[in-house]
């Protein structure tokens, strides 16, 4: 028996098909990795599976998980497979996690409520399964580096911190079918391993895997099956070693040849004007009793590009927003130039759904900016236009796009105030390789063009060294 079965599974958006007549299956304990490219329809296609479409959206098909199959159209009649058959890890953790919630209880309270064999006998008092299942959340957490965030809630931790938690609140369930959107987006190389790790050990146990990701380095350390998205449709397929190695469609030739690892070495020349946008003066940082940083002096010119890297929860956000003044430094000074208006320092968020407001169309939001600040809408969809936002996304809420398709709009709203200094975080983690090449080099093109500094926060050492003038490591 198949963990999971699709048949000509389709989305529509009115008469406009978004996802085309997918079929696959994945058999018991086996994995199958979509790679595709930002807004091919691959996350939609896991919330179809869930039956949690956005409205306005339906679908067709029959969908068979553990053995039950059901028409796709019929969403309510899989919502009670949620958490026993089959659990689903969203693209963005802050939509995953309870803002009100403690990290160690996020994960807890799944393993109490749900995963009731795991966390303890039948014959448990209630006292006695939520200290077995505080056990199991703490033990958890230890093995995903997460000890320290135990009492933290979500706000106070990073993005790759978040991701990492909302993924063992999911894991938790021990449903025999986990579906994960985008899981090691925001992680560096060594937490990215720890996830491997720990999604090994759950196959190993029998757990089946349908993992949504631009991370062709997981795509194959996962093995399995792989198949390619492109336009909502899936035109390649096979087993991971053989499609990685020697793909059929150009497409997929494209998007493995946009890895940052094989962009030409050549960082973008220094400008030549040297005007300090930021100076900054023996600048630290703590929280309660953990210090971030201590002692860092740096200079950032107009038109320069400086990349802020270091590991998962090493403070690079927090550094990121002490410079655009959003934060209050512990110790030391950042003197930002004189006579600048306060949208000449733009932040592009590390989870873009954080930068929208969730009820308004994308549209609304975008001319509400225009008119405030009298600009010019013209150049606002030209900037679109380039990053491959059609304007039918526009009437949108934030909550109906792709994460990759809402990070390129962030972008182009920051872009169309030609900030003197840009906080980049994580600019391009929902992209896939082809998607993130365009956009960096647009960005760092428009930036040049109106010799905005840039500020790159990224847990990728190849995409640091290929477009930044130098770096800032956090440790």
């Amino acid at each position: 028996m198949n963990a999971l079965r699709l048949d000509e599974l389709s989305v529509w958006h009115g008469q406009s098909a978004l996802v085309r007549n997918v079929s696959l299956q994945i058999a018991q304990g086996g994995v199958l990795t979509l790679l595709g490219e930002s807004g091919s329809g691959k996350s939609l296609l896991a919330q179809a599976i869930m039956g949690k479409l956005p409205r306005g959206l339906r679908c067709e098909g029959r969908i068979t998980i553990a053995g039950d199959t059901t028409e796709a159209a019929h969403q309510q009649r899989r919502h009670a497979a949620w958490g026993r058959q089959v659990a689903l890890l969203p693209q963005e953790p802050w939509l995953a996690l309870d803002p009100t919630m403690k990290a160690w209880r996020q994960v807890a309270e799944t393993y109490e409520l749900v995963s009731q064999p795991a966390a303890g006998r039948q014959d448990d008092t209630l006292r006695q399964a939520r200290e077995r299942a505080r056990t199991l959340a703490m033990r958890a957490l230890h093995e995903l580096g997460l000890a320290d965030a135990a009492d933290k809630y979500p706000f106070m931790i990073s993005g790759g911190m978040a991701q990492r938690l909302a993924f063992l609140a999911t894991h938790a369930t021990g449903a025999p079918l986990m579906i994960i959107d985008e899981p090691t987006k925001g992680l560096d190389r060594a937490r990215r391993a720890d996830l491997l790790a720990l999604l090994q050990a759950a196959r190993r146990d029998g757990m089946s895997l349908l993992c949504i990701t631009h991370d062709v380095w997981l795509a194959r350390a996962l093995g399995g099956q792989v198949a390619v998205m492109l336009d909502g449709c899936m035109i390649e397929s096979g087993p991971a070693a053989e499609v990685l190695a020697a793909p059929q469609r150009q497409y997929t030739r494209r998007l493995l040849a946009a890895d940052p690892e094989r962009w030409p070495a050549t960082p973008p020349p220094v400008t030549a004007d040297t005007t300090p946008v930021v100076e900054i003066s023996k600048l630290s940082k703590s929280f309660g009793a953990r210090q971030l940083f201590a002692g860092i002096d740096a200079r950032i010119g107009r038109g320069e590009v400086v990349a802020i890297s270091g590991p998962s929860g090493v403070g690079k956000t927090t550094f990121g927003n002490l410079v655009l003044g959003l934060l209050e430094p512990d110790g030391g000074t950042v003197t930002r130039a004189p006579g600048l208006a306060p949208t000449a320092f733009q932040k592009l968020y590390q989870d873009p759904v954080a930068a929208f407001a969730p009820r308004l169309a994308l549209g609304r939001s975008l001319r509400d900016l225009v008119r405030l600040h009298g600009l010019d809408w013209r150049e606002l969809e030209q900037l679109l236009a380039r990053m491959r936002i059609g304007p039918s996304l526009l009437d949108r809420r934030p909550g109906e796009v792709s994460g990759g398709e809402l990070q390129r709009i962030a972008l182009a709203r920051a872009l169309l105030l030609k900030p003197a200094l840009l906080l980049a975080d994580e600019p391009t983690s929902r992209l896939d390789p082809v998607s993130q090449q365009e956009v960096m080099q647009l960005m760092l093109a428009q930036c040049r063009q109106h010799q905005s500094a840039v500020l790159l926060v990224t847990h990728d050492p190849h995409l640091a060294a290929r477009v930044s003038n130098r770096s800032i490591a956090l440790r």
